[in-house]
């Protein structure tokens, strides 16, 4: 197909979806005829809506196309359910990764323009550690900064398997360390920085904060969104919703053996941090997001226990009727981005 006709079916598919996941969830329900239920938990109809249209559409999933496309897939997928989210100013920058500059956006909420210096999260994307950028969450950094009033300053981290294990871990806490030495670049508030993201992002954000505390570095909170934690086990949520819920077995396998080059790294303290026996003093504290129909769901949880065990101030949230990415639909739907700003205000909350 062309150009000019790629761009006409991608504009209809996004219109159908945001318009039936728009629909009040009655007539949702009626459309749909049989609610999803499994774990004592009901699927959102809104969330069930787009799997339905996913699988009516026969798009290849991401994990099936070489990784140049599916990396331009994650992009698009992200962009027909994130939308045009508001912001008062972004500032594209760059800072220091472990071997090198890192690409970076500021997102400066409105509530903050030409404000003192103000709480600031450095976020840190999902996508496996092999996908994703600062393209793929700009709609979620939009909406969290925006509605949370706290600036966001999104890191664009190496990916594997061109950079495996433990260099996304070594550039994420490298652009730690460059926001808490040049702050005043970026007018963000010492006293009140975060660290937080999604999926990948939730692993890579607990592994920061965990250098960030055997450093001694100054950190307020960290915001870990359905992070992947154990990369030896196979939870009970693993085999539960493994397939037909958006992330699957063979997408995980996938991120998991591109990234670790060997058994050993999976079970490296800072590879499957679930695993890990000893913590160092001073970690941040935690809120600890789950979704009920995520197959990462039980080791995010069990990831939260392990640090309330080891003194660690954590709270936990699940919510269930929800699906790993939902952190991502702020627009479409009403449900997902709801939670979404619940989210911002627990960040607002937490560095106010």
């Amino acid at each position: 197909m062309s150009t000019k006709t790629d761009e006409l079916v991608s504009s209809l598919q996004i219109l159908l979806l945001r318009t039936l996941m728009g629909l009040p969830p009655g007539i949702q329900r009626v459309i749909l005829r049989k609610a999803v239920e499994l774990d004592g938990q009901t699927l959102s109809p809104e969330t069930q809506m787009m799997l339905a249209l996913q699988k009516v559409a026969r798009e290849p999933q991401i994990e099936e196309l070489p990784l140049v496309e599916a990396r331009k897939a994650t992009d698009k997928q992200a962009g027909m359910v994130g939308g045009r989210q508001p912001i008062g100013a972004l500032r594209d920058l760059t800072v220091d990764g472990a071997t090198g500059p890192l690409a970076a956006r500021l997102y400066i909420p409105t509530s903050r323009l030409g404000a003192d210096p103000v709480p600031t999260l450095m976020f840190i994307h999902g996508g496996g550690m092999i996908y994703g950028g600062l393209d793929s969450h700009d709609a979620a950094c939009r909406h969290l900064a925006e509605n949370s009033g706290v600036q966001v300053l999104s890191v664009d981290y190496r990916l594997a398997p061109e950079y495996p294990f433990p260099a996304a871990n070594d550039d994420c806490f490298a652009a730690y360390q460059w926001l808490v030495a040049h702050a005043d670049l970026v007018n963000a508030d010492p006293t009140r920085l975060a660290v937080g993201g999604d999926s990948a992002g939730g692993y890579l954000s607990a592994t920061t904060a965990i250098k960030a505390a055997e450093a001694g570095l100054p950190l307020a909170f960290q915001l870990l969104v359905y992070p992947c934690t154990d990369f030896v086990n196979l939870s009970g949520s693993r085999k539960l919703f493994g397939e037909g819920f958006f992330l699957n077995s063979r997408f995980m396998d996938q991120a998991r053996d591109l990234f670790f080059a060997t058994d050993a790294d999976r079970r490296d303290p800072l590879g499957s941090v679930a695993l890990r026996t000893e913590f160092p003093a001073g970690i941040a504290p935690a809120y600890v997001i789950t979704a009920g129909f995520d197959p990462l769901r039980d080791e995010g949880e069990a990831y939260a226990d392990l640090l309330i065990a080891h003194g660690v101030t954590v709270e936990k949230k699940r919510y269930p009727s929800m699906i790993h990415g939902f952190f991502n639909m702020v627009g479409a739907g009403r449900e997902a981005r709801g939670y979404g700003l619940e989210i911002a205000a627990k960040l607002r909350d937490a560095l106010a």
